[in-house]
């Protein structure tokens, strides 16, 4: 496991970061990530981010609103 240097028995911020994310995808489903990556792509639109959010910029980026659908239709697949 990754562990800081000082093996002090203290988690590092990547072993917590991925604890959080498993429990953050068996606590949730589909929809949840749908919405999330919906809100990221309507902040951005708001924001003037980027490309406006949007995945026809032709620079071959993905919105995130696309990125979080394509995560929930993943997660759920895994989960079948």
């Amino acid at each position: 496991m990754a562990r800081n240097n000082q093996d002090n028995g203290k988690m590092s911020r990547e072993e917590a970061g991925r604890m959080g994310g498993e429990a953050t995808a068996k606590n949730h489903d589909k929809e949840f990530y749908q919405e999330i990556g919906r809100k990221g792509g309507e902040s951005r639109d708001n924001n003037g981010g980027g490309n406006g959010g949007s995945s026809s910029g032709g620079d071959g980026k993905m919105s995130r609103e696309e990125a979080g659908r394509k995560g929930g239709e993943a997660r759920a697949r895994q989960r079948e």
